[in-house]
């Protein structure tokens, strides 16, 4: 049992599309970060697309994605094509396709066009003299304040998924690996919270807590460096202990 959706704009390409995923395990090109899912990149007459293949789900979540959640590629469809009507940019969506038996959820991928940027916030946390840090880094948290105020929650707000390009007049920020995002209002804690995954680095928090406690109502410059401050320690804690835990309890998967 198969499931797909293509985007109206890309309804002529459907057939290449189906030949795309059918013979993804053998064509394409890999593309970014394989860790945990396979990129991979292909052309499609005049276009190069990226196909997200998401990993197996585990036995649980097979049934789970079945019966009771949509699944990842799905989501980071739905999520796309939502930010883009709310005026946050994204790689364009294509298609999300999915298979399942009668019981259990299998596969699925997403399927978007490919974006050619500059970079990431991750080149800020792995350079402090990065060209024009100061400048990127507030028009980034001004991004951020945009998504906030747009009740978006962007839950995996981390250095790798905003691709970051540069205009005439600065930068674009495009959001990827969409599929964990909620949409609802922000308290401040939330908005607080949302940094915690971008940089333990106090210089970068300096500069984005400045910029953010410019931008929102009621509160200090003081108050929003305290609370982005906490959150970011106690991710970074978190990160920290569960590192500590995968060594000990998982050393075995080095041998495998």
């Amino acid at each position: 049992m198969n499931n797909r959706k293509i985007h109206n704009d890309y309804n002529d390409y459907s057939d290449l599309l189906d030949s795309v995923i059918q013979n993804f395990d053998f064509k394409g090109k890999a593309f970014a970060n394989q860790d945990r899912n396979q990129l991979k990149l292909f052309d499609i007459n005049d276009k190069t697309i990226v196909v997200k293949s998401f990993k197996s789900p585990n036995l649980i979540n097979k049934i789970v994605y079945k019966f009771f959640r949509k699944s990842k590629a799905q989501r980071s469809f739905e999520y796309a094509s939502k930010l883009l009507s709310l005026g946050i940019k994204t790689p364009q969506p294509i298609a999300y396709f999915e298979f399942s038996s009668l019981f259990l959820f299998k596969k699925s991928y997403y399927v978007s066009e490919l974006l050619n940027y500059d970079f990431t916030i991750r080149s800020l946390v792995d350079d402090d003299n990065f060209n024009n840090f100061n400048d990127i880094l507030r028009a980034f948290t001004r991004f951020t304040f945009s998504l906030h105020e747009k009740n978006i929650n962007f839950l995996d707000h981390s250095p790798g998924n905003t691709l970051i390009k540069k205009n005439g007049k600065g930068y674009d920020f495009y959001l990827v690996d969409l599929n964990r995002m909620t949409f609802e209002t922000m308290n401040f804690d939330a908005r607080m919270k949302n940094f915690a995954r971008l940089s333990p680095k106090d210089k970068m928090l300096k500069v984005m807590s400045e910029e953010y406690s410019n931008l929102i109502k009621g509160k200090t410059k003081e108050e929003v460096e305290k609370r982005m401050f906490f959150f970011s320690q106690q991710f970074s804690e978190k990160f920290k202990k569960w590192e500590r835990f995968k060594k000990t309890y998982f050393f075995w998967r080095k041998f495998n």
